[in-house]
């Protein structure tokens, strides 16, 4: 448990949840455990429409993510210290913008996002990215040092391949009520998210993610929490295929 908390600090689930700082701006980064002992970090990567105002109402949002997966996690390998950073590092956009449609938000938080995960203490990452969340991973992945990498009711990576995401196990999962299938899998320049993880071609691992729609991932008793919770913990074997 952290002893320390920083300013707006609070105890949730029986481990310090603390802020950590960012740019200025609507940006908030919040870890869950203790980094310091942790065995496994795994980073949420929220998409459109999160905002520090509501950064923990409910688990489609990151705070609320974070702590979902690791009363999940606590459940499944109570021994295993587990780290969660709800990382808010980026200028997410409204998900009715112009700005939605491009990737020029992702490219910002990707630089930033690298930067926070070069800083991490010396333990696998797993980095688990909700909807436009995973076009920011997509950008920010080739090179870093993480075990794993899972998407989560994405609109497209890009022109990036399996072979391009060079380290990581790749996963990527999709609800079967989520309105984003309907995304058309087109990348002109800025606009467009381009390839399809779910796509066999891309090369992820598909895993089971249940019934749900697009703000479910991390509802309790779902497939795809539990099997985000096995991704983070290092026991991809245990993950229940799609």
């Amino acid at each position: 448990m952290v002893r320390k908390l920083c300013a707006g600090g609070a105890l949730l689930l029986g481990v310090a949840a603390f802020a950590m700082p960012v740019s200025p701006g609507d940006r908030l980064v919040k870890v869950y455990g203790d980094l310091a002992t942790a065995d496994r970090i795994a980073v949420i990567v929220p998409g459109s429409d999160s905002t520090a105002a509501t950064f923990e109402n409910g688990t489609h949002r990151p705070g609320g993510a974070a702590r979902a997966l690791l009363a999940e996690a606590r459940r499944i390998a109570p021994g295993t210290r587990l780290a969660v950073v709800a990382w808010l590092g980026y200028d997410s956009p409204p998900t009715w913008s112009l700005s939605a449609l491009t990737d020029v938000a992702a490219a910002d938080g990707a630089r930033e996002l690298r930067e926070r995960v070069l800083s991490l203490p010396k333990a696998p990452v797993a980095l688990l990215c909700h909807s436009y969340g995973s076009v920011v991973c997509a950008l920010a992945a080739p090179g870093l040092p993480v075990a794993d990498l899972a998407v989560v009711g994405s609109p497209g990576m890009g022109g990036a391949r399996r072979a391009s995401l060079i380290g990581p196990r790749v996963w990527a999962g999709r609800g079967a009520g989520d309105w984003i299938s309907m995304v058309p899998h087109l990348k002109a320049g800025p606009v467009g998210f381009g390839r399809d993880p779910m796509d066999p071609a891309f090369g992820a691992r598909i895993f089971a993610t249940g019934p749900g729609g697009h703000s479910d991932y991390f509802d309790e008793g779902t497939a795809s929490l539990r099997n985000l919770a096995l991704i983070a913990l290092g026991r991809g074997e245990e993950v229940g295929r799609a």
